[in-house]
């Protein structure tokens, strides 16, 4: 039984590892989105997204 809580262990860490690495690609994307935008005049220069 308790070679199954490793098991759900492992997987669930390597979920959660996988999570933060795509809620870090996607604020990167987004940062480059919104700089762009605001390049491109479609929002103004002092639009602060949270």
């Amino acid at each position: 039984m308790e070679d199954l809580g490793f098991v759900f262990g492992i997987i669930g860490m390597s979920m959660g590892i996988s999570g933060f690495v795509f809620a870090i690609v996607t604020m990167r994307k987004l940062d480059n989105l919104e700089s762009k935008l605001k390049e491109l005049d479609v929002l103004n220069s002092n639009f602060k997204s949270n």
